[in-house]
């Protein structure tokens, strides 16, 4: 299935997700490597096996193997991530703070695409996974790597939309039977 087809199988009643979906992925702000690794890796973190095929195959032409694996690689350490911050930040107990992680995040430094790209990314999986210590952490470090403002909504953005296609692809999934 191609993006295209993808788009025009939703429903009706998300034909707004329709619009966006066939606009976020062309944002004048973001280079198409930041694009297509932002889609990937967001794709990823929804969990949709027909999204995250569709998103893979359409970014091909856009990333390397190794700006593919950065992006993977986004979403899989924030998975694991969020989930530690969120705790942190939602536990009345401080003390967890200030306790060792004790979690190897090696791919941070280690994943070999363009720093500032993989920052974005993992912030648009940030946002999707709901961890506010892991957006706020990640917007401060692109921004100090020269990501600007709108390009940070533009990544946004395209979380936000391939979160709800996932969703509502899952949706008539059930309804479907």
């Amino acid at each position: 299935m191609t993006l295209d087809e993808l788009r025009e199988s939703l429903p009706e009643y998300a034909k707004d997700l329709k619009l966006n979906l066939s606009t976020v992925l062309r944002q004048p702000e973001l280079s198409a490597p930041q694009t297509w690794g932002t889609a990937l890796a967001c794709a990823a973190a929804c969990h949709n096996d027909e999204l995250l095929d569709v998103i893979a195959r359409e970014s091909e032409p856009y990333l390397d193997e190794t700006a593919r694996n950065a992006a993977l690689g986004a979403a899989a350490v924030m998975a694991m991530n969020n989930i530690y911050y969120r705790f942190l930040h939602l536990a009345s107990n401080k003390k967890y703070s200030t306790m060792r992680a004790g979690l190897r995040m090696n791919i941070i430094r280690t994943h070999g695409g363009d720093p500032a790209d993989f920052e974005l990314w993992c912030l648009a999986v940030s946002a999707i996974n709901g961890c506010g210590s892991c957006v706020d952490s990640h917007e401060q470090v692109v921004r100090q790597k020269g990501i600007t403002e709108d390009q940070v909504l533009a990544a946004i953005r395209i979380a936000a939309v391939l979160h709800e296609a996932a969703r509502v692809l899952e949706t008539e999934a059930v309804l479907a039977g």
